[in-house]
């Protein structure tokens, strides 16, 4: 980049800095060395970030090239891309922005062959990466109701976000299922390897291998990024954590951006330890690790940060930040306990419609959170009754369809002949009269001679293995040949797919595999919604070419192959719209990153919120309190929170406790709707009241006194550890110990049923 007149620079910094305050303006100016910037909820990291990012380059004189920025979602890479280019325009289209998957995809497209493998590799779904599973358990003899196939699944992908080879994984196995799982491991990563596929844990873990086996490679990365900016970082993992390291090693300029109080991810793999040590982590650069707080916060009003902060503040493993708004006043939070379920989602429901109808706030400013999915139940059968319109955010995805997904096997297959999932799924779509012991036979042919199904197929028609069903598997293998044949050689299913536009290239395929022709035929409401999706698919195409055609001049790749890597890579939340005036149900997980004018945060009971697969662990509790603060702090103007006193679950009615979260918030700051005196569990808060507490014990006898450092103790779940620290007293007493198989767990001392080892 040259450098601009002064004049321009001053203009430029002017337009940078506008409206930030002072803590996000040092965040913006610190550019060297290591960077914790602390970014409470709502405090406008977003804009610091792609404040930061406009600095180096507009400011500095730093090439675009040079930057690296990580997000979690596509979306939020999107939203600041084009932030940044609407301050320094065309100066920034050079920057790396992207999700760490996405940065993966992009390094491995280019240098995986360092590694032996094939830079046109597929990306699998976890749908995809489940049918790999089943075909290697059926290879072993195993009974996948015996071993269920998702939790191998679930078992190997915290291997992976752990940076976990199959013999790494093999070293940590921890008992004789783990080591099995860790044999079916390397077995599930050769049958991706012959399938010329990746699934989402290996576009990390095999990056991170090429740079380790790889140094060159290494080297070209870390002088091509000489700033890297991760945003979220409380929410990486392992493999992230150690990818980020590889790259930040020599120069340091690292600036991490994070809460740990939103620290939401462990059951994925996330490790909040990363962002809670990242000053002694990074402590021996030549630069000291700088610490910034964001804490002033442009979303909530004051009651609603005054309760989500006194709720988070009994957690332990957290950095202390004060949140506060220059916004005056604001509705104190309201707690409503209905009597069971049913008056629980019938006041939600009135509620929202009274400020809709009274008050006119659209729906799409409104939100249901709760705990787990079964929750929605309820809620929605309330909304249907009134006609209220909502979305279930986190639902199905728009690529997760059945009808989206055969034609991206189909166009995945054009890709990767190899690609044996996509055959699996689509040989009979629609159906072709394949029967299912032809396939059989071909798929025994395909073990048996080491070869991909495609591959098989074309032996079992040659030698006629499949009887009548040749005819029928040739007609099949000359359609996929005439897609890709030369205009020459095309077939009467349409031809060649050679130079046309990729939206043009998705409708031959439905049009020349009869997938339309089908459903037209079927004639019903649902495949007519079924064609409504695939038009969809075919906007879908058409826009990716719009937004994409600079980028795509000069590619190697072709447009297909790109648009497959970006369909593969498209989470939730990046489809998450508002536009339409809905109401919103989410779990709290899938809230993360949005905001609403009016939240109503439900289900607030003992064992649903905190949840009772965490109630005992305190690793576990605290990772619970982090979703509450993380679910008050959604909300912009407005914040219910409800509880029953009984509830339908598990096919039973049961009797409920208000959540111990609820106790943690100061009466000053709560309003009770109803009639707070119906119930023994009712929470009283009115002026002057006082509020009823509960016990949330679930272990007899007080704490131990007199714990010495360096005890041996035993814990049921984590095993044999050694105490490190002693944490307060009596029945708040915590010991924070380094446990031999699970590393160190901070746990309290009344719920851990300790022993000595």
């Amino acid at each position: 980049m040259t450098q601009s007149d002064p004049l321009d620079q001053d203009a430029l910094a002017d337009s940078i800095f506008e409206g930030l305050n002072p803590a996000q303006r040092k965040a913006v100016e610190t550019t060297e060395g290591p960077l914790l910037v602390l970014a409470g909820a709502g405090s406008g990291k977003t804009r610091v970030l792609t404040a930061r990012i406009a600095y180096l380059i507009g400011v500095l004189g730093i090439p675009a090239e040079q930057i690296l920025a990580v997000t979690f979602t596509n979306k939020a890479a999107g939203e600041m891309k084009e932030r940044v280019e609407k301050l320094l325009g065309p100066a920034a289209s050079e920057v790396s922005i992207g999700t760490f998957h996405s940065i993966g995809v992009r390094i491995l497209r280019r240098d995986i062959g360092h590694l032996a493998r094939n830079r046109g590799f597929v990306i699998y779904d976890d749908a995809d990466s489940i049918g790999v599973i089943k075909d290697v358990l059926k290879g072993e003899g195993l009974d996948p109701k015996v071993h269920e196939p998702r939790r191998i699944r679930w078992q190997i992908d915290q291997w992976k976000n752990a940076g976990l080879l199959p013999p790494a994984a093999a070293d940590r196995a921890r008992d004789l299922d783990e080591e099995l799982i860790a044999s079916l491991y390397a077995k599930y990563q050769r049958k991706l390897a012959d399938a010329e596929a990746l699934d989402f844990g290996d576009l990390l873990l095999l990056t991170v291998e090429l740079f380790r086996k790889h140094p060159r490679v290494l080297d070209y990365y870390r002088n091509r990024y000489n700033y890297i900016l991760v945003d979220e970082y409380q929410d990486t993992n392992g493999v992230q954590y150690g990818l980020i390291g590889q790259l930040a090693q020599v120069h340091r300029n690292l600036c991490v951006v994070g809460d740990p109080d939103q620290s939401i991810y462990a059951w994925r793999g996330a490790d909040i330890r990363n962002i809670l040590d990242f000053e002694q982590d990074y402590a021996d650069s030549e630069t000291a690790v700088k610490v910034i707080k964001l804490e002033q916060n442009y979303r909530s009003t004051q009651p609603i940060l005054s309760g989500a902060s006194a709720v988070i503040s009994n957690n332990f493993d957290r950095k202390d930040k004060d949140l506060f708004t220059d916004r005056e006043g604001g509705s104190p939070i309201r707690f409503f306990e209905a009597e069971d379920d049913r008056e629980e989602s019938r006041f939600v429901i009135d509620k929202l419609l009274n400020a809709n109808r009274r008050e006119d706030v659209p729906f799409r400013h409104v939100a249901i959170l709760y705990r787990t999915n079964a929750q929605s139940r309820s809620f929605e059968e309330e909304l249907l009754k009134y006609d209220v319109p909502y979305t279930i955010v986190g639902g199905q995805r728009f690529y997760d369809r059945a009808e989206i997904k055969d034609i991206m096997c189909y166009l995945r297959l054009l890709v990767n002949p190899r690609d044996d999932q996509a055959i699996r799924r689509i040989v009979n779509k629609p159906t072709r009269g394949i029967g299912k012991a032809s396939f059989e036979k071909v798929e025994s042919l395909a073990a048996g001679r080491g070869v991909p199904l495609m591959e098989a197929m074309r032996i079992a028609v040659e030698t006629k293995l499949v009887g009548r069903s040749t005819g029928k598997l040739a007609a099949f293998l000359d359609m996929m040949d005439g897609f890709s044949s030369s205009p020459a050689g095309g077939l009467a299913v349409g031809g060649s797919l050679d130079g046309l536009a990729l939206d043009d290239m998705i409708a031959r395929v439905m049009d020349g595999t009869g997938y339309i022709r089908a459903l037209e035929k079927e004639d019903t409401p649902d495949s007519e919604a079924r064609l409504d999706n695939l038009r969809e698919l075919l906007s879908s195409a058409r826009d990716f070419h719009v937004v994409n055609e600079e980028e795509l001049e000069g590619e190697e790749r072709s447009e297909l192959e790109l648009y497959l890597d970006q369909v593969a890579l498209i989470s939730d939340l990046d489809s998450y719209e508002d536009r339409e005036d809905r109401v919103s149900l989410m779990t709290v997980h899938s809230a993360k990153g949005l905001e609403f004018p009016i939240v109503f945060l439900v289900g607030m009971e003992e064992r649903i919120f905190p949840h009772a697969s965490s109630i005992r662990d305190e690793t576990g509790l605290e990772e619970e309190r982090r979703l509450c603060y993380v679910a008050m702090t959604r909300a912009m103007e407005h914040l219910f929170l409800t509880c029953a006193a009984e509830r339908f679950r598990y096919g039973d009615r049961t009797y409920q406790s208000p959540s111990r979260f609820l106790q943690e918030i100061p009466d000053e700051l709560i309003e009770t709707l109803g009639s707070a005196s119906r119930s023994a569990r009712s929470r009283v808060s009115s002026a002057g009241g006082s509020s009823s507490r509960f016990d949330y014990s679930y272990a007899q006898g007080e704490a131990s006194e007199g714990i010495a450092l360096g005890t041996r103790v035993r814990h049921p779940v984590f095993g044999r550890g050694e105490v490190l620290a002693v944490l307060g007293s009596d029945l708040n007493q915590k010991l924070r110990i380094k446990f031999e198989r699970a590393g160190v767990k901070t746990v309290m001392v009344r719920y851990a049923n300790l022993e000595l080892a």
